[in-house]
């Protein structure tokens, strides 16, 4: 059945109260503290690399990222969820290689591999709040 939600309830604002009640409540941790001891249900989640802002797209694999788990506690199981930000690999290398200038692997090795490194971790960490807020 469809409710339809009164012209002065301002949505945006509803979203942020029901977070806050989560948030002061740790509902979120009660129903882990609850589904404890119950069959485990593993999910893999391929966390975003948060060296650019957040798009559409991570919209969706978020919803799905959130759902499935949602479910499989609805439906008894514990579900621990464990997420993080991909940290390493071509992508953010790459990224990094065009933010500095490079075109190659001769620049990064006269740059410096220990401080190319330094600069791969501040890029996948740059915007987390961003990814923190959606």
């Amino acid at each position: 059945m469809y409710l339809p939600v009164p012209a002065q309830v301002d949505l945006g604002a509803l979203d942020h109260e029901v977070l806050h009640f989560w948030q002061a409540n740790s509902i979120f941790h009660r129903t882990l503290e609850q589904s404890a001891g119950r069959p485990e249900w593993i999910f893999y989640e391929g966390p975003p690399t948060a060296n650019g802002r957040p798009g559409t797209h991570h919209i969706e694999s978020r919803v799905f990222k959130d759902l499935f788990p949602r479910y499989r506690t609805m439906k008894g199981f514990h579900v621990a969820r464990k997420a993080g930000w991909d940290c390493h690999g071509l992508p953010v290398e790459l990224a990094v290689e065009k933010e500095l200038g490079f075109t190659g692997k001769q620049d990064i090795e006269a740059y410096g591999i220990a401080e190319f490194n330094v600069k791969c971790r501040e890029s996948v960490t740059r915007h987390t709040d961003a990814f923190a807020e959606l």
